[in-house]
């Protein structure tokens, strides 16, 4: 929806009046049948949005958050016609709407969720096959010179609160009366297969699958997470992403001669 237009303004603003020059097929009041359209198209979309973050919805209730929404929607319009990506930047509306402030873990939940959403949409790349991860791995030079690609699903979600646990609380795996919201924790969110997975991660654990993501050698990843985790294990973080199946490519950065 291009939201430079005229129209589209329109649309999404109810403080501007109708376009000039619509015309109805009955001649009756374009002002009118306008204004309808307006509203099914804000509804539609605040819809995708309760769709999109159910949790974020449950946490503040369905009046606050569609009132949340709206704001949202008519100050960030859909770009692109597949709306399974609307809301891509509704976390940090979020952690920026006054009214959301009392609640500071909204944001942190909605980015778990369109994480979720990024996962399930991600290409689909095979891992690695086992033997090649054992002759790389098995490297002791070449070791710490190497740069793992990790799969297009991966989402990382740290944050200062329980963000897993709230997640996990709102899919019947934990009581929410047992959750200590100001646990820090780290989120890991990849498709296996067809099923989007969210598993909590160590937050050094964490910080090293970001460091991979960002392009860091293993050797640079794993120096970025035990300077912020000193109980950051590399050979079990490792053994995770084998096991999960998230190594799709190995490459070795040449060492300046």
């Amino acid at each position: 929806m291009n939201s430079q237009t005229p129209f589209a303004q329109a649309l999404l603003n109810p403080e501007l009046a109708c376009p000039g020059g619509l015309k109805t097929w009955n001649g009756s009041d374009p002002e009118v049948r306008f204004a309808v359209y307006r509203n099914n198209v804000t509804v539609s979309l605040i819809d995708a949005l309760a769709d999109t973050f159910p949790i974020v919805q449950e946490l503040v209730g369905v009046e606050f958050f569609r009132a949340m929404a709206r704001v949202f929607v008519q100050a960030s319009p859909p770009r692109s016609r597949i709306m399974a990506y609307y809301g891509g930047s509704f976390a940090d509306f979020v952690e920026s709407f006054p009214p959301a402030m009392s609640v500071p873990y909204l944001a942190d939940v909605a980015r778990l969720e369109m994480g979720r959403v990024m996962a399930c949409h991600a290409a689909d790349v095979p891992p690695v096959p086992p033997e090649a991860l054992q002759v790389a791995l098995s490297d002791p030079q070449g070791l710490m010179s190497l740069r793992l690609l990790l799969h297009p699903s991966v989402h990382v979600i740290a944050s200062r609160f329980a963000v897993f646990s709230l997640w996990a609380a709102h899919q019947g795996a934990l009581c929410i009366s047992s959750v200590d919201l100001a646990a820090a924790q780290t989120a890991l969110v990849f498709r296996n297969e067809l099923d989007v997975d969210t598993v909590e991660l160590p937050a050094g654990a964490g910080q090293f699958v970001k460091s991979l993501q960002l392009g860091e050698t293993l050797a640079g990843a794993a120096s970025t997470a035990s300077s912020g985790d000193h109980e950051f294990d590399l050979v079990n973080t490792i053994a995770m992403l084998i096991r999960l199946q998230l190594i799709t490519d190995i490459t070795t950065v040449r060492q300046p001669s």
